[in-house]
């Protein structure tokens, strides 16, 4: 593979790795929302988003025959996804972290790995009643559409993108869209809206917080609605993403989430989505490197496949904390959430 062919190549390697970021963005920012409020690390958060890929593949199947746009059953499945898994991770504060609130906090860990394993089998029970287990997205008709403009100045994003020697799906563009106005949102949300301060003010001190009339409770149950809904969208983004999502689905990407909020500096939003976007392109680019070594005329490096990608992500992590032990965007006194 000469020059010309490997620029190209490493250029859609990168893209491919930062969509797959904004997924693992998004699912970040879940554990950091509720991390920022409470210094909980919400294990159960995974199969939060896990609950989001099944619901956008029950509302795909449900409207696989219906003529409706494919965008807009992309848009049902996503409010769908955000309601469910939201409103489940208020329920899960409610019933198994608020009782808790002042117990030691490895208590309220240990409950977090708990209603993790518990959602698990339910998840595989609801969908095993029906007979299945990998659950396959289908995607709806009229999805892989190039975008185009007014009928007399239609442009193909895909065939201008193909142009310019990157191979991107379609679809793969609607997920980054998607996240950036996820983001978008909930940065708005948290800097500059009137509840965006006083989940801020519940972050930095709850009892003052409420003693200065802000119901902490309250501000507490929405900072989960927010992360489960923002674990739904994940949720319906990687399942498109990789097209087959089971009860078990959410493990490694819900890790490889949480240490992207870590590498970032958890408890900071952009910390969140930088940590994210490095460990997609960094996983991509260990998925190929045996293709690079051959290019390169390295041999050694032929033995590094794929099944390593995990692996680097960990010890990219380990050597950012060594030598900046609060993350990328971490502070000391970080302003939290």
């Amino acid at each position: 593979m000469d020059f010309a062919t490997l620029a190209p190549f490493l250029v859609g390697v990168i893209i491919s790795g930062l969509v797959l970021g904004f997924v693992y963005a998004i699912i970040a920012l879940g554990y950091t929302m509720v991390y920022g409020v409470l210094q909980l690390i919400n294990f159960a958060h995974s199969e939060v988003f896990v609950t989001g890929a099944v619901v956008g593949f029950e509302i795909f199947r449900v409207l696989a025959d219906n003529p409706m746009n494919g965008y807009l059953k992309l848009l049902i499945a996503l409010i769908a996804a955000m309601a469910a898994s939201g409103g489940l991770n208020v329920l899960i504060e409610r019933l198994a972290y608020r009782p808790l609130r002042n117990a030691p906090r490895l208590v309220p860990l240990i409950t977090a790995i708990g209603v993790s394993l518990i959602l698990q089998d339910l998840i595989r029970i609801i969908e095993g009643f029906q007979g299945r287990f990998d659950l396959t997205y289908q995607l709806p008709q009229g999805f892989s559409t190039p975008f185009c403009g007014p009928e007399s100045s239609c442009v193909s994003v895909g065939n201008f993108l193909s142009k310019i020697g990157i191979s991107l799906q379609i679809k793969e563009v609607v997920m980054v869209l998607v996240a950036l106005l996820s983001l978008a949102a909930l940065n708005y949300l948290v800097n500059f809206t009137k509840l965006g301060r006083a989940i801020r003010a519940v972050a930095q001190d709850r009892v003052t917080a409420g003693l200065m009339g802000i119901d902490a409770n309250g501000i507490i149950s929405l900072t989960f609605l927010i992360g489960g809904a923002l674990g739904g969208v994940s949720g319906v983004l990687f399942g498109l993403k990789f097209g087959t999502v089971n009860a078990y689905s959410g493990f490694d990407p819900g890790i490889i989430a949480f240490t992207a909020a870590v590498l970032g500096g958890i408890g900071s939003i952009p910390g969140a989505v930088l940590g994210g976007l490095v460990l997609g392109v960094i996983q991509n680019l260990i998925g190929v490197t045996n293709i690079l070594g051959d290019a390169l005329g390295i041999a050694n490096l032929g033995v590094i496949d794929s099944s390593y990608q995990r692996i680097g992500g960990f010890l990219v992590l380990v050597l950012i904390l060594i030598f900046k032990p609060t993350g990328l965007l971490g502070r000391s006194n970080v302003e939290k959430v």
